[in-house]
């Protein structure tokens, strides 16, 4: 029984020291006016600052992001020494190896529009126009925010759709804003 006052008290003591800890985090409320004597403040304007309730400052907007930096794409070495192996090889004849060079350096970097443009010239000079179609369209939607690839791609697919007699399309791609 000697126990059971004292966690009382305890217990009264946290509940009263909780209560000063909650009531000292907060202002003292402001007394009240009789609505006769004080006339109500005037609602806050554009051109005046609303009042501050003191408890919070003012949060600013914050400023719009600027753009971002056009994006460019790059080769990495590794890939540009693989292009540079197709050219080559390109210029020799040997489409069928400038292929399969190609094709290693996909398997490096298969999301670089800059690949898939090269992969669509080797297709024109194999006088296969349906394939360098789809990586010209491959690359321009790998492109995005790229207007130098933007504008590579647009070429090849101009030329692909041309190359199957698709003289319109073409048009129509060059007619985009990336291709000024």
């Amino acid at each position: 029984m000697d126990q059971e006052p004292r966690a009382l008290t305890a217990a009264a003591a946290l509940a009263v020291l909780a209560g000063a800890l909650l009531v000292s985090g907060c202002p003292a409320p402001a007394p009240r006016a009789s609505s006769a004597s004080a006339p109500m403040p005037a609602a806050p304007t554009a051109s005046s600052p609303a009042p501050s309730s003191g408890s919070a400052p003012a949060v600013p907007t914050p400023a719009p992001r600027p753009a971002p930096p056009p994006r460019e794409n790059h080769l990495s070495p590794a890939t540009r020494s693989l292009v540079t192996q197709a050219r080559t090889l390109m210029a020799h004849g040997d489409l069928d190896g400038a292929s399969s060079t190609l094709d290693r350096a996909l398997r490096i970097e298969p999301n670089n529009p800059l690949l898939w443009i090269e992969r669509g010239r080797l297709r024109l000079a194999e006088n296969d126009a349906h394939q360098a179609e789809g990586c010209g369209r491959k690359a321009l939607a790998l492109a995005s925010g790229d207007r130098s690839t933007q504008h590579q791609a647009g070429r090849l697919l101009a030329d692909a759709l041309r190359a199957q007699q698709r003289n319109q399309e073409a048009r129509a791609v060059e007619t985009q804003p990336y291709m000024n």
